[in-house]
Parts: C-alpha cells; sequence; structure tokens
C-alpha cells in the first residue's frame, strides 16, 4: 500500500500541532492562520489517505475498527475546522489536533482486521455510516470543549492563572461552540438514523425491527436534545451544562463500543 498520503497527512497535523501550541503558549498571530493552513492540508491528505486504505483493501473505510476510527478521525478534524472558521478562535485547536494525530497514526498503522464483507452496501447505507459517524465526531468535539470549560472554570476559581488559561476562550465562546457542535451531531444523526430505516425497510421490508443499536441512539438524541435546550437557561448554564455534555458522550462511547461489538447484529463499527 502507498504510504505518502500518510505521511504528508502526519506531517501536515504534526505540524499544525506545533503552531497551535506555539500560538496557545506565545499568543503570536502568524502561528494561528498558519496551524489552520496546515490543519486544511492535513485533511486533504488524511482523505487520500482513506481512499489509499480502501483501495488497498478493496473496501470501503468503515469496513474494520481502524478504517472506521481513521474516518472519525478526519471528521473530526473537518468538523473542528468549520467551527473554527465560524467562531474565528484557534485556542483549543491544539488539544483536538493532538486527538486527531493519534487517530491517524494509529488506525493506519494498524493492521486491518480481518473481516467478512460490511453487511450492506449502496449509497443509503455510505450516507448513513457516514453521518453517523460525523455525529460522533461532533459530540466527541463538545466533549472536548466541555472538558476544557470544566479545567478553565477551575483555574479561574482558584485563581491560578496562567499566560495560557488568558488565551484560551473566554467561558461563554466555549459553550457556544459546544453547542454548535451539539447543533451538527444533532442533524447528523437524526438524518443518519432516519436513512437507517429506509435501508432496513428496503432491505427487510419491514419499517422497522428491534436492535439495541436503535435504542441507545435514539437514548443519545434525547439527550443530547436536552443538553441543547438546557444550556441555555440560568439553571443549567456553565458547569452543569458542561458535566451533562460529558456524561452524554460516556453513553456514545458505550454505543461506539459495547453495543456495536456484543448487542447488535446490524452495526459492526459504526
Amino acid at each position: 500500500m502507498n504510504h505518502v498520503y500518510l505521511i504528508l497527512g502526519v506531517l501536515a497535523y504534526s505540524v499544525s500541532l506545533a503552531l497551535y501550541l506555539g500560538f496557545l503558549n506565545t499568543g503570536k498571530r502568524p502561528a494561528g492562520p498558519a496551524a489552520t493552513l496546515f490543519l486544511g492540508l492535513g485533511i486533504v491528505a488524511h482523505y487520500f489517505a482513506l481512499l489509499e486504505r480502501s483501495r488497498g483493501l478493496h473496501t470501503v473505510p468503515y469496513h474494520d475498527l481502524y478504517g472506521s476510527l481513521s474516518l472519525f478521525g478526519w471528521l473530526l478534524a473537518l468538523t473542528y475546522l468549520v467551527l473554527e472558521l465560524i467562531h474565528r478562535q484557534r485556542s483549543v485547536g491544539a488539544f483536538v489536533v493532538a486527538i486527531v494525530l493519534a487517530v491517524f497514526l494509529g488506525s493506519h498503522l494498524a493492521p486491518p482486521d480481518r473481516l467478512g464483507p460490511p453487511p450492506a452496501h449502496g449509497p443509503i447505507f455510505a450516507l448513513h455510516v457516514t453521518l453517523s459517524i460525523l455525529a460522533y465526531a461532533a459530540f466527541a468535539l463538545s466533549f472536548v470543549l466541555s472538558l476544557i470549560y470544566l479545567a478553565e472554570e477551575r483555574l479561574l476559581r482558584s485563581r491560578r492563572l496562567g499566560n495560557v488559561v488568558w488565551r484560551l476562550p473566554p467561558l461563554d465562546l466555549l459553550e457556544r461552540m459546544s453547542r454548535s457542535s451539539v447543533l451538527i451531531g444533532l442533524f447528523s444523526i437524526a438524518v443518519g438514523t432516519a436513512l437507517g430505516f429506509i435501508w432496513v425497510d428496503r432491505l427487510r421490508g419491514q419499517f422497522w425491527y428491534y436492535d439495541p443499536k436503535y435504542v441507545i441512539t435514539l437514548l443519545v438524541l434525547l439527550l443530547y436534545v436536552i443538553y441543547f435546550f438546557v444550556a441555555r437557561t440560568a439553571a443549567w448554564r456553565g458547569a452543569r451544562a458542561s458535566k451533562f455534555c460529558v456524561f452524554n458522550f460516556v453513553l456514545v462511547i458505550l454505543s461506539f463500543t459495547v453495543v456495536n461489538l456484543y448487542l447488535s447484529q446490524s452495526h459492526r463499527y459504526f
């Protein structure tokens, strides 16, 4: 398998991470746009690395765990880039790119699983899987932003302030970014689940059949809808909403791991 795009992706993400760290530590403005530029280059290289991996294995990217993780990392980077451009805030880039780089390296250097063909195929199924993993990525981003919020609030309360703390986003901006990320996740999971129902109806000739994955997906959807609305109220705004968001992502992890691997018959790594 050709590793050119893998090497280019690692280099671009690594340079982007170094620049984001430099921007966070020093606040020098040229480092910020340069970090964003290299993140974009990393996303492009990552995309072609995904294609190269799929061609080498003669299957779809989400065929096995490592392919799904790579797609997750790519969508996480893309989601963050969109939020950065919308909110014009680069101070959290180092935290996100570090995760993306680790996932990218781990997923592409690990040997592929020896599995049978995917349980289904076709454009509807492919879009269903892609939107589901996009939802996981968006919820992961809101999880990271919530953790940063909780850490920053604790530092502010304890008055242990350093130069880095002042360069982190204001708490209210972190909340807005987290809600924006959740909104992307809600749209993706709602449309992706609906497409899953359509695929089941076309494949099995029935609109509904029981699968634990659907149950926990609907639960995750409900909890994030609740978070999206209560996070804007005076009683829940702030640390309480961030803790709620962290709790919700624990359920997402359970859905992606335990439910997929041990409880669901129709889902693999998505």
